[in-house]
């Protein structure tokens, strides 16, 4: 069964989340903040990146909220390390993502902002430098939104696709009465914005390719973001949320150029034509059949939705999966598609809680603050884990969740950021879990991060299959280092990388319980080797 055990109190970090409210209702408010797992110092360990807003026009805290950077001390014990690293932000943050953009093997840091983006270059020495201006991405002062790296081009450098929400100034705030009480308004009360992409040039400088891309053909209300090869076709496609409004599949036609398919792929609305309040998304394969799924959070009154993946095309599996199981009456944000026990098969978390802090009443099946919900996934199917003994006592409004190993123990752990609250961190500690193989990728001829390449872990007659993502869930990051429940497959396992440029890595045998890491040929070279970490 899983289980969790919290460490909120323990962990080490005193960061509490402030969202800049005083009254006056704004919606950048609502939309703060997404949360981040990487390896920020390279010393083999997951850290915590933690976005804060920040004070608005009437609010007056007494210390001025700032970011927090989690570095991972071992035995599940971290510190915050944020103004010594030089990432201390002060700004209001409401997403980010990390990857090694300039191919120098440090992971990287891009803030998305209500004002001016933000990009930190890790210097390699535990500290990070501001290059936003001198890289081009800082996109003027706009509400953001989901941000992932991506190789759109396929010319092995990591691209910079960024959405954003609305266009929202003071000057232009709107405020719902609804019952004599003051509620925030929602997106449709404000112009669409369009989404951007920023195309690497090699140097640490970037350009807007977003008119020439076609990205930028298509305005909308952005939320969370992810970039996968859905269609299968080698490159990688854009599945980009919209707050009530059409989500968005953009369709790489392999050297950067986009075709909106969210459609005709069966992915803009749900499986009954509903345009959704879409806030976070998740992609992995669900049901085994090696294709990449998609799983999307929604507003209050609507279920999540599972997206089943057949070739670039969509089913609504929800109702028969059960994935919206226990959810319809919340508010879902952060999700993640991932096996927490072990089995074989990916779990479903949702990070629950409602933007309106006026919510609660009696008999209201909902609250501003409520309990996170969990899936177990039974070869496909999903049942409700009860939230006692699962360890999900935190009562929270919860908005970004990561997912990541965090003490090296083969077992995913969670955090999450809670709205004007400290984080919930939930330390995996489920028994009889499965065997399990973690696979970190160092690409040689594309991204050093390897984003976009493919994993295939085969053994007793079956096959695991991941891709290596980034920028997922919430407006967050998490997985760069894949994660394999294995179930009871045997001790050694048959692994298979296919590299973003095509060619293929085989390792015959490769012994479970343990991270391995697997390098990109050079030419020439017919198979890497995986070392044990």
């Amino acid at each position: 069964m899983i289980r969790f055990a919290d460490r909120s109190e323990d962990w080490g970090v005193g960061f509490v989340h402030a969202d800049g409210h005083s009254g006056r209702r704004y919606i950048v408010e609502t939309v703060t903040s997404g949360v981040a797992t990487f390896d920020y110092d390279g010393d083999g360990r997951i850290d915590v990146f933690l976005g804060n807003g920040a004070d608005l026009p009437g609010a007056a805290s007494s210390e001025w909220p700032r970011d927090a950077l989690a570095r991972n001390l071992g035995g599940f014990r971290f510190e915050d390390v944020a103004a010594a690293a030089g990432v201390d932000d002060d700004g209001f943050t409401v997403g980010m993502t990390a990857a090694d953009y300039d191919n120098d093997g440090f992971q990287d840091l891009y803030l998305s902002r209500f004002g001016p983006n933000r990009l930190f270059r890790n210097l390699g020495d535990g500290t990070f430098a501001d290059v936003t201006d001198e890289a081009g991405v800082g996109r003027g002062h706009k509400l953001g939104a989901g941000v992932t790296f991506v190789d759109v081009d396929a010319d092995g450098d990591l691209d910079l696709f960024v959405a954003n929400y609305v266009r929202f100034t003071f000057a232009e705030h709107v405020v719902i009465r609804e019952d004599g009480i003051d509620r925030y308004a929602g997106p449709r009360s404000y112009p669409m914005d369009t989404h951007q992409l920023f195309l690497n040039d090699g140097d640490g400088s970037f350009w807007d390719g977003s008119e020439t891309s076609g990205v930028a053909a298509h305005p909308g209300s952005g939320m969370g973001v992810v970039a996968a090869d859905f269609d299968g076709d080698g490159d990688a496609d854009l599945f980009v949320l919209n707050d009530v409004h059409r989500n968005f599949l953009l369709q790489n036609d392999g050297r950067g150029h986009f075709t909106e398919v969210g459609m005709k792929a069966g992915c803009a609305f749900n499986g009954t034509g509903d345009e959704l309040g879409s806030m976070g998304v998740d992609a992995g394969d669900y049901d085994g059949d090696g294709q990449t799924d998609c799983v999307v959070t929604t507003y209050e009154g609507e279920s999540p939705v599972l997206f089943r993946n057949d070739g670039g095309f969509f089913e609504d599996v929800t109702s028969a999966t059960g994935a919206g199981n226990g959810l319809v009456p919340h508010v879902t944000w952060g999700v993640g598609l991932i096996d927490f026990d072990n089995d074989g098969w990916r779990d479903l978390y949702y990070a629950c809680g409602h933007l309106q802090d006026s919510v609660d009443s009696p008999g209201r099946p909902t609250a501003y603050r409520v309990r996170d919900h969990l899936l177990w996934n039974a070869a496909g199917r999903f049942r409700e884990v009860p939230p006692e003994p699962a360890g999900l006592d935190a009562v929270a409004s919860s908005r970004g969740a990561a997912f990541d190993d965090l003490d090296d123990d083969g077992r995913m752990d969670v955090v999450v950021l809670n709205a004007r609250d400290r984080p919930t961190v939930l330390r995996n500690v489920s028994a009889h879990a499965g065997r399990w193989l973690g696979v970190l990728l160092i690409g040689t001829r594309g991204s050093r991060d390897a984003i976009g390449a493919k994993v295939w872990v085969e053994a007793a007659g079956r096959r695991w299959f991941a891709e290596v993502l980034n920028g997922r869930g919430y407006q967050g990051h998490f997985g760069r280092r894949l994660h394999f429940g294995l179930g009871d497959a045997p001790r050694e396992v048959r692994l298979e990388v296919k590299w973003l440029g095509g060619e293929t890595t085989v390792i015959e045998t490769v012994s479970c319980d343990r991270v391995v890491t697997v390098v990109e040929p050079l030419p020439g070279v017919s198979m890497a080797t995986g070392v044990p970490r």
